[in-house]
């Protein structure tokens, strides 16, 4: 992996005045950047949504497929939700600025089937320092099947990826709870990310530990103690995690993979901009005024904000929100943002169309 070189934030006049004055705003207030009140109700709340009908499916003796599938589905959603709204924030040290508390948030990644670690690296470090840097954001790699941006080889397939792209987008948390921590381990490891020798295999246990403590939970207790075939079991859990995996690609994608966000293919290891212009140039927000959207996604509908500032806490992103708006118009920056999640949507599934053409 390339470690691109930005300008330094020092001849970004921007960015320079922008933290100042978002600083400004938590000092003035008396406002501090982790979780508030509301934070910790939603986090209840979103643990509700999601172990609740756990619960009922195992002991509420239910055989009706109908009810369980749809308990099933629900849990999809609340783990969807306590991805973006929980897990998130506490893998970013945004939760809490207790080191302690935020750590035990992080537990929330092991129940949604995936390693704390991993996602760091992957998300926290490459995908936040590289955004839409071909060949480095992992985030925007083709995998072969997909055309995300006019850098990328076109296939005669890929003008049917537009109509495929929601089966694929089911896959991405079936494949990270059963292979994908373990390979990205070697790779990480590899690349020099993970050191070989003693944090490498204390982290390989970890994930070792976790799987097989979501596995006991999340997969062998439903089969053993629902009173429906094992194979229908099986069919529900899979359709739960497609749900999960589909709204995280949507949540996700729409912020970056939209047309009105550009897709950087460097020379040698160079950017010309800073790190914080960088990410307003490859990043693009939806559904701002959508109070409902904004709880449910955990502020990621602010990308913007979430990109320049994610150790604070995304209750807090729709307030610091107009002061970066103000602070780019100033700077003659541009500030991306869609009016809606289905436009954003639509945008996404529209550029997936066009770059198949």
């Amino acid at each position: 992996m390339i470690k691109y070189k930005f300008k330094s934030k020092e001849q970004d006049d921007f960015w320079s005045t922008l933290r100042t004055r978002v600083n400004a705003y938590f000092k003035d207030n008396q406002i501090e950047k982790d979780a508030n009140r509301k934070m910790i109700v939603k986090t209840i709340a979103l643990f509700a949504l999601y172990l609740s009908p756990f619960f009922v499916l195992i002991f509420g003796g239910i055989t009706n497929t109908t009810i369980l599938m749809s308990l099933w589905v629900v849990m999809g959603l609340g783990k969807a939700f306590i991805g973006t709204a929980v897990m998130h924030d506490s893998i970013h040290g945004a939760y809490s600025k207790s080191k302690v508390y935020n750590s035990i948030m992080t537990f929330s990644a092991a129940l949604v089937g995936v390693d704390k670690l991993i996602w760091k690296i992957q998300h926290n470090v490459i995908h936040h320092t590289y955004t839409n840097i071909e060949d480095t954001d992992e985030d925007i790699l083709p995998r072969y099947f997909f055309r995300f941006s006019e850098h990328q080889p076109k296939k005669w397939f890929h003008r049917f990826q537009h109509l495929y792209a929601p089966i694929f987008y089911c896959v991405p948390l079936l494949e990270w709870i059963t292979t994908k921590d373990f390979v990205k381990a070697f790779e990480y490891r590899k690349m020099g990310i993970i050191q070989p020798g003693v944090e490498f295999r204390k982290e390989f246990m970890g994930i070792v530990a976790r799987k097989v403590m979501y596995y006991v939970i999340f997969l062998a207790l439903p089969i053993y103690l629902i009173d429906i075939p094992a194979w229908s079991t099986v069919v529900m859990i899979i359709v739960s995690h497609a749900v999960t995996g589909i709204m995280l690609a949507l949540i996700f994608q729409t912020a970056h993979v939209v047309p009105n966000a550009n897709f950087i293919k460097a020379e040698g290891d160079s950017i010309e901009t800073c790190w914080a212009s960088h990410q307003l140039f490859t990043t693009s927000n939806y559904g701002m005024k959508n109070k409902i959207l904004t709880w449910f996604v955990g502020g990621l509908n602010f990308q913007i904000e979430h990109h320049l500032f994610p150790d604070v806490c995304h209750v807090h992103y729709p307030n610091i929100a107009k002061i970066v708006q103000d602070t780019t118009a100033e700077f003659n920056l541009p500030y991306y943002s869609f009016p809606s999640f289905r436009s954003a949507v639509a945008g996404h599934f529209g550029m997936l169309r066009d770059l198949g053409r």
